[in-house]
């Protein structure tokens, strides 16, 4: 650690410079860079971004993008070079999609196009692996959109497909409430997971079509499960959901492009009483350990291996250092995970043992208002 005096000098200036705002621990050999979508409170809030040096004993937070509103879901390409984000928000024509070009020198978003997402509070973007096309799920409009992306960064729209139903929640559940769109790995594909009516939507996805996206079939899930965020494996022969309401994890089958469910996995400790709220869920390089967040009363991180005949069991949770833990995400090395806290305006560094897969809390910390999601770019 620094010494008193040097970590005074610190201290200091990260008062007197709000952005950026850093702190400091022991060094390794790694650097990372993450985009940081976040809930705003004033004009000049928006997207970040965030560097991660433990070489230089860095953790530092950069305004990106100010004047975004509520820019909860962001994302990048391959190359990190064209990035998509959205702000949550409702209107006349729901919240909006927004593309731009990222200039890594400079730390600066050039806004490419923005439009309409066709539905209130859009909450979710999944990008098809080609990169050809963009989905919004917006999450109080029921519905999702799909964009065909010009090679501009121009977002044209080609479809909007509208759920219907409720579940048994009446709080809750009292409507469709699409929480996210993911492409399998090969892009033929597109999950969406219906908080509100209990159902995970399977789509079949052809670029070449006027409208892209064809239903192929539904999955009710139990009730009252609420699912938000999904997962495949590598293969795509494998899908991993996280039923909010319930704090469950729960592993597909999809090898025959039918949901098939293989195991229902609690997050929660034995005796544990109280609000839960789980949010995401991350893999491993090898798909060999399954990651996953939970809010409410618990703000956890919880831990499951595969084991030799391919099922999982959990094998820890841990605090998430901070409150209501709604977004996290691994480091492509896999030595380390950064969980963002919402509602302790916060980003922390766990280490990962990559022998057995469990986290180990740090002593990095940054401060960020409101961060949401983490979507790492390539070195």
């Amino acid at each position: 650690m620094k010494s008193t005096f040097a970590f005074a000098l610190v201290l200091l200036l990260s008062i007197a410079c709000k952005n950026p705002t850093s702190t400091s621990m022991s060094k390794e050999n790694s650097e990372y860079s993450f985009l940081v979508g976040t809930y705003t409170d004033s004009p000049g809030q928006g997207i970040n971004i965030l560097h991660f040096n433990p070489s230089e004993n860095l953790l530092e937070v950069n305004i990106l993008s100010p004047g975004i509103q509520n820019p909860s879901f962001v994302l990048a390409g391959k190359d990190g070079k064209r990035v998509y984000a959205l702000e949550e928000s409702a209107g006349v024509k729901g919240g909006d999609v927004l593309s731009f070009n990222l200039n890594s020198e400079t730390n600066t978003l050039e806004l490419l196009d923005r439009t309409s997402s066709f539905g209130d509070h859009p909450c979710y973007l999944g990008l098809s692996p080609d990169e050809k096309l963009i989905t919004a799920g917006n999450y109080s409009g029921g519905n999702l959109s799909i964009f065909q992306i010009q090679t501009d960064g121009k977002l044209v729209h080609k479809q909007t497909i509208q759920h219907s139903g409720k579940s048994i929640n009446p709080e809750r559940q009292e409507s469709p409430h699409v929480h996210s769109t993911v492409f399998n790995p090969q892009g033929t594909r597109l999950l969406v997971a219906d908080l509100g009516t209990d159902k995970i939507y399977n789509y079949e996805v052809n670029s070449e079509n006027e409208s892209p996206l064809t239903l192929l079939s539904e999955l009710s899930v139990t009730p009252g499960d609420g699912p938000r965020h999904l997962k495949f494996s590598k293969d795509g022969n494998t899908v991993f959901v996280v039923q909010e309401m319930t704090a469950m994890l729960e592993i597909y089958d999809f090898s025959n492009d039918i949901l098939s469910l293989k195991q229902r996995l609690s997050l929660l400790d034995d005796g544990f009483e109280g609000a839960v709220g789980a949010a995401e869920v991350r893999l491993s390089d090898n798909d060999a350990y399954v990651y996953v967040s939970n809010r409410g009363d618990a703000n956890t991180l919880s831990v499951f291996k595969r084991d030799g005949n391919g099922h999982y069991s959990r094998i820890q949770n841990i605090g998430s250092g901070g409150l209501m833990p709604r977004n996290f995400n691994l480091t492509e090395d896999g030595k380390y995970l950064l969980s963002a806290h919402q509602a302790s305006n916060d980003i922390v560094v766990f280490k990962r043992n990559p022998e057995d897969g469990t986290l180990t809390l740090t002593e990095w910390k940054v401060q960020i208002n409101k961060p949401v999601y983490l979507f790492q770019l390539p070195n």
